[in-house]
């Protein structure tokens, strides 16, 4: 099996990856990670992501990674490729946002939170 992680440069990205990591390590299992800004082709992987994956606990193997097509909304990305993995756990970041911002532009934690066909472990930011 695998830890999935959506992964964005933001606070929120970095501690999802940060979690899906220990989550991984803690369960002996590999990591697998879905990058939700678009990238050009042949564009690699981000400078903030390469980072982080160059640190990775040792004997832990270097994860997938997936893009999001920017066609794609980001809630459907992660139940995608959820539904494409089947990984044990998905891990994603989550922001604090007012109810009205909830309820005009809805919620992506929301919706994969009901979609995914995994259970779903949801990290706030670090301050």
């Amino acid at each position: 099996m695998t830890v999935l992680v959506a992964y964005n440069d933001s606070p929120q990205g970095e501690t999802a990856l940060h979690a899906a990591i220990a989550e991984a390590e803690r369960r002996g299992t590999s990591l697998a990670v879905l990058v939700l800004t678009p990238q050009d082709e042949g564009a690699g992987v981000p400078a903030a992501l390469a980072h982080q994956l160059d640190a990775l606990p040792a004997g832990m193997e270097r994860p997938d990674v997936t893009y999001r097509s920017e066609h794609v909304d980001p809630a459907d990305a992660i139940v995608e490729e959820a539904e494409r993995l089947r990984p044990e756990l998905v891990v994603i970041g989550a922001r604090k946002r007012s109810p009205v911002g909830k309820f005009l532009l809805g919620s992506t934690t929301q919706r994969v939170l009901l979609d995914s066909p995994s259970p779903v472990l949801v990290v706030k930011a670090r301050h």
